[in-house]
């Protein structure tokens, strides 16, 4: 067993400045943990501390080599630091030791002896053991080793090479909020980056119609790490133990090969499926911020299917109605008349009815995993139903709404992980009834009060938003709002803006659902208007610049554009992604500005939309049809034009 087969890079810490033993110890305890080779981290390193009391493990050459056979240990492994001003190691030849190795070893068999006497042979060598102290580099460390092993045992060089790893050396997970574009484009890049890099890698897609090519424990146990590429939060217990990299989908998508390396290179953190190291893995270095919208677009993941049917069935009501001759205008019953109507707006009406407490349930438990989701369905419940303290019945509600559902996935996620960190401190003797009894109890109470408390204030919070959407429009500023929210659909294409607005879109959505008022519903359709035409102009100013100025793409680009026609008519702005992503500075500014115009036309043109997806296929819900189409191709062409203008021709080598 070679010694570059133990010890990896990250278990590699040069120029280490440590005050005495116990501190040695402890860092070359921590790189075995970093590099998941331990069980139990405590138990290992009590084990090398009773071995240092039956004698110090310092060879003398400045060098000690503390070792344990433990049940803690994975798998044999290797751990090294060098200390250029040397710790005393109570070394039999009294020199501090500047270069320590830490053998880890399980209790199956002696290979801690086998690698003991490997390593004793080769620092026999003073020059080795001088180049070794002065590395400058894991890499270079590495690699002083290497040359000695080959040279020292020149039999195993020329032994046949081992046999391949079993299964995928890396694995890894890929979702974005919609799981319909990022998810399967991250996905694809990947395994064409391990393809090139002559590296397995297998993806786990968490799609809009669930997990594909589910990862098995199999492959988990025998791969080396896996990337978790999300903007929504995944499962990560099985990954206990394992090597994770969390990061977002854009990441997977535009930075493949860096995040393979990552896994290649041992840079990876070891995940331990406890509370700490989930909220760790579940926000890996992102900021506060990134963590709240992660948190934010997994409860807006799930609410999308309940909004997408039950919206599109409310709308087919609407339409049904019209073509019955019943008349829209301040009729309070549009929708109900028509016996076939009103079956599709109350089975449409039942599924929006869940849309709140989804979204706040599956909120809270992005933030505290399943006890999480009681706090959010309620409170999502009680913002739709509008419960005070005067009235928890809701006989004279206070709708909180939207807004309201968010507050309560948020508050009652972190107010839930606060009640299980209480928990903590009670008995053991009660660990079986906190999920099942303590936690249930404590936070329905916290959530029903917190609730109550907020309803009131967020409804006046939309009662002023409401009086606000309609200000806008009596005094023509919502064309504005139209160019705002149009040109948000197109920045990102899919990114955080595209889905603040489209999450202010269905919101407005919900508000129209829950008000007799004919104006305050006009506004609201008026901006889920603009927000799906938005969406639509990116693909379709792309496909239109590849059929008619072809100079400025490749034959790949041109061939690729002809599929946009379609993703823009159905309102998949994530078509345009690619091309946004080899020009951006080109590409995303042509296409916001046409977006932009086209959101400001829909609102001019007084266009509504009472779908909250579909694109060209419901038109039919939409209000002046064709002059949102109008709005659409002018966009379209605009961001065409932008295009044709920014974008110069291509040399004819690239074609």
């Amino acid at each position: 067993m070679r010694i570059t087969d133990l010890l990896k890079k990250n278990g590699i810490a040069l120029n280490v400045n440590v005050t005495d033993k116990s501190a040695a110890i402890s860092k070359l305890v921590s790189l075995h943990e970093k590099c998941g080779n331990l069980k139990d981290t405590a138990a290992f390193k009590e084990g090398i501390l009773k071995r240092e009391e039956m004698g110090t493990t310092a060879v003398g050459m400045e060098v000690a080599i503390p070792h344990a056979k433990s049940d803690a240990v994975k798998a044999p492994a290797l751990t090294a630091i060098t200390v250029p001003n040397g710790v005393d190691y109570d070394a039999a030849d009294k020199k501090p030791c500047k270069l320590i190795f830490m053998i880890a070893a399980t209790t199956d068999g002696d290979v801690h002896l086998e690698v003991l006497a490997r390593l004793m042979q080769l620092l026999m060598d003073e020059e080795f053991t001088a180049k070794l102290k002065t590395a400058k580099t894991a890499d270079e460390f590495l690699s002083i080793i290497d040359a000695k092993e080959t040279e020292k045992f020149p039999d195993e060089a020329k032994a046949p090479a081992k046999p391949a790893k079993k299964g995928y050396r890396v694995l890894a997970v890929t979702a974005c909020p919609t799981g319909i574009a990022h998810t399967y484009m991250a996905a694809e890049a990947l395994v064409k980056a391990g393809e090139k890099m002559g590296i397995t890698v297998k993806v786990e897609t968490n799609g809009s119609g669930g997990a594909k090519n589910v990862l098995t424990a199999e492959e988990i146990a025998n791969c080396d790490g896996i990337i978790i590429a999300a903007d929504k939060s995944v499962e990560t217990a099985r990954f206990d133990g394992k090597p994770v990299y969390s990061t977002k989908v854009s990441d997977g998508i535009n930075k493949p090969e860096e995040l393979i390396k990552k896994i290649i290179d041992g840079q990876a953190p070891v995940y331990h499926a406890d509370h700490k190291a989930k909220a760790e893995v579940s926000g890996g270095n992102d900021s506060i911020g990134r963590q709240l919208y992660k948190h934010l677009m997994n409860g807006v993941s799930h609410m999308l299917p309940f909004v997408v049917a039950g919206g599109i069935f409310i709308a087919i009501a609407f339409l049904i109605d019209t073509a019955s001759g019943v008349q829209a205008a301040g009729n309070s019953a549009f929708g109900t008349v028509n016996p076939v109507a009103a079956w599709f707006k109350t089975i449409g009406g039942y599924a929006f009815n869940f849309m709140l407490p989804i979204l706040a349930g599956f909120i809270a438990k992005s933030i505290a995993d399943r006890p999480g989701l009681l706090v959010g369905f309620i409170g999502g419940f009680l913002a739709s139903n509008g419960a005070t303290f005067a009235d928890p019945g809701a006989a004279s509600a206070i709708p909180s709404g939207f807004l309201g559902a968010l507050l309560a996935g948020f508050a009652g996620g972190y107010l839930m992980l606060a009640i299980e960190k209480l928990c903590d401190k009670l008995p053991n003797a009660l660990e079986g009834i906190k999920p099942v009894l303590l936690y249930p109890l404590a936070g329905l109470g916290m959530v029903g009060v917190m609730m109550c408390a907020i309803n009131p204030i967020m409804g006046i919070v939309n009662t002023g938003l409401n009086s606000g959407l309609t200000w806008l429009s009596d005094n023509n500023l919502g064309i504005l709002l139209g160019c705002i929210l149009g040109s948000m659909m197109s920045i990102d294409m899919g990114g955080p803006f595209n889905k603040a607005a489209y999450v202010f879109g269905t919101g407005m959505l919900t508000t129209a659902a829950a008000t007799t008022d004919v104006a305050v519903q006009t506004v609201c359709y008026q901006v889920m208007a603009s927000v799906m035409i938005g969406g639509m102009v990116p693909p379709l100013a792309i496909a239109l610049s590849t059929t008619f100025f072809k100079n400025r793409w490749t034959a790949e680009e041109r061939k690729n554009g002809v599929v946009n026609y379609i993703m823009g008519l159905s309102f998949i702005t994530e078509g345009a992604i690619p091309y946004a992503a080899s020009s951006p500075l080109k590409v995303i500014p042509s296409c916001a500005i046409g977006a932009a115009v086209a959101g400001g036309l829909s609102w001019l043109f007084g266009c509504t939309l009472m779908a909250p997806h579909g694109g060209i296929f419901v038109v039919a819900t939409i209000g002046n049809p064709l002059l949102y189409l109008l709005a659409l191709a002018i966009g379209s062409v605009v961001g065409m034009i932008l295009l044709t203008i920014l974008k110069k021709p291509i040399d004819s080598a690239k074609k």
